[in-house]
């Protein structure tokens, strides 16, 4: 079975039921964790999970098909968990589907991988496999989730509160919510005892929360306080969050800031452009002043280079996923220092 963003969401009861073994990849690691998490919830009987790595499947391919054919130590049901980085856990893979015995439900979110990928074309044609690609989410479809989320938690968002919690988490999901989360335990909203939020209370977690997630990163990055770096790497640590999954946001703003660039031409007013796109809503109002502290930074020859810098980091990033925490720290403190320099 093989699935993309658009119809994962109607596959997912079937897949959970009927396949074994799940590979959820592309280019949204956000979208293919919570792919994961939605078949985790979707089985029948998940019982224990056990959270395997995929340079440790690779470097013992026979591992996989070791622990899922084995029980727990109670003998209670068990589902797997592997976070791997392209092919590493091809091998494993393959032991596994060969193996006589059927194991418990094995679910891999592949960063960096694809459904052109060795593992992915090893299960794509199975039916009791899942193969599930997930590209980057637009602001409409994140901020549909956000809804959806919201409604899940007992919380009645409107769509500009939606898409502002979209916008604040940069188009990432986990940190989308975690906010709407947040914002349920402000309200003490419930599915039983729904509640509807207001922006006075998306405020006031906001106030408290103003340093989740990494937007606070891009904006010291870009914007070149070189000083506030090590910090924001720290929480990005601490919040577990993806190298890659980050490196995707400074990649989205570089976008953004190539659009806006164009807008502006080389004798045009920045904030002129800027007022313009935030009335026509293709700018977020809260995000007006460190985008016009960034277009004046990033513009011409300095914005292709930082684009250039982006793409040889995303490589690195995949070429080398066991010290993807170091090259991502590295690679923006340069970034920073450059920005600095203007």
């Amino acid at each position: 079975m093989k699935a993309t963003n658009k119809d994962f969401k109607g596959l997912a009861p079937r897949a959970a039921r009927q396949a074994r073994v799940f590979f959820f990849c592309g280019p949204d690691d956000a979208g293919a964790n919570d792919a994961a998490h939605t078949i985790a919830a979707l089985l029948d009987d998940p019982g224990e999970r056990i959270e395997l790595g995929g340079a440790e499947l690779k470097r013992d391919p026979v591992k996989l098909g070791d622990e899922a054919r084995s029980t727990s130590l109670f003998g209670e049901s068990r589902h797997i968990w592997v976070r791997a980085s392209g092919d590493e856990a091809h091998d494993a893979v393959q032991n596994l589907i060969e193996g006589e015995v059927e194991g418990c439900p094995v679910l891999i979110v592949a960063t960096s991988a694809s459904d052109k990928s060795r593992t992915a074309k090893l299960l794509a044609g199975r039916d009791d496999a899942l193969v599930a690609m997930f590209w980057p989410p637009d602001l409409r479809s994140v901020t549909g989730a956000v809804r959806d989320m919201a409604d899940a938690a007992g919380v009645t968002l409107g769509g500009d509160l939606a898409e502002r919690i979209a916008r604040a988490a940069a188009l990432d999901t986990r940190l989308a919510q975690s906010e709407v989360t947040k914002l349920a335990l402000y309200l003490d909203a419930s599915p039983q005892a729904p509640r509807r939020a207001d922006a006075e209370a998306l405020e006031a977690i906001g106030a408290r929360t103003e340093d989740d997630g990494f937007a606070s990163l891009v904006s010291a990055v870009l914007g070149g306080e070189a000083g506030k770096v090590g910090g924001e790497l720290k929480r990005m640590r601490e919040l577990g969050l993806s190298p890659v999954g980050v490196l995707l946001a400074f990649e989205r703003r570089a976008a953004q800031l190539a659009q806006l660039a164009a807008k502006v031409g080389p004798r045009g007013d920045v904030q002129v452009v800027l007022k313009a796109e935030v009335q026509a809503r293709r700018v977020f109002w809260k995000d007006e002043r460190e985008l016009g502290v960034q277009v004046r930074r990033w513009r011409g020859k300095r914005l292709t280079r930082l684009v250039d810098k982006l793409i040889e980091l995303h490589r690195a990033l995949l070429a080398n996923s066991q010290n993807a925490e170091l090259l991502l720290a590295q690679g923006l403190t340069e970034i920073a220092r450059a920005a600095a320099r203007t």
